[in-house]
């Protein structure tokens, strides 16, 4: 059986990079509920942070066109680099492994749900989800204000 998505990327690293990337977070929360005038720019870094995905994404296809472009230009063995890569990409998506990952995580690229969970904890401590806890409103206006305090 095949990891979920949420999953596949920590389940495939080292335990100890997995709880270097917590233990950051953590200390990067900490920071922020002592600094929640900070709040606003963190959240803005967030949005323009590489996930692992991405970088993956990014580094498979250069990888794949630098090799193409040299095949085409000086060896045809330079062709065996885009299929190696194409094949490393599919086992990353079926499997959530492949040979770069364990370099990226060192980097400290985290996945989108390790980016989320920040950026919700965050939210919480800006106060965004107080309309959501709220009595006294309709389903609707509850759903309205959830979503609100998400998309903020």
């Amino acid at each position: 059986m095949l990891p979920g998505t949420e999953d596949r990327v920590p389940l495939h690293t080292a335990p100890a990079i997995n709880r270097r990337i917590r233990r950051e977070m953590e200390r990067t929360i900490a920071y922020y509920a002592q600094h929640p005038e900070d709040i606003d720019l963190r959240l803005r870094e967030l949005d323009h942070e590489w996930d692992i995905e991405r970088a993956l994404q990014a580094n498979a296809a250069g990888l794949a066109l630098a090799g193409t472009v040299l095949g085409v230009g000086l060896s045809r063995r330079w062709l065996v680099l885009p299929v190696l890569v194409t094949g490393f990409l599919l086992q990353h998506a079926s499997q959530g492994w492949c040979p770069p990952l364990p370099l990226l995580r060192r980097l400290g690229f985290r996945t989108a749900g390790e980016i989320a969970e920040e950026r919700y904890a965050l939210k919480a401590l800006r106060g965004d989800f107080g309309a959501v806890a709220s009595g006294g409103e309709t389903g609707g206006e509850r759903a309205a204000n959830a979503l609100d305090a998400v998309r903020a």
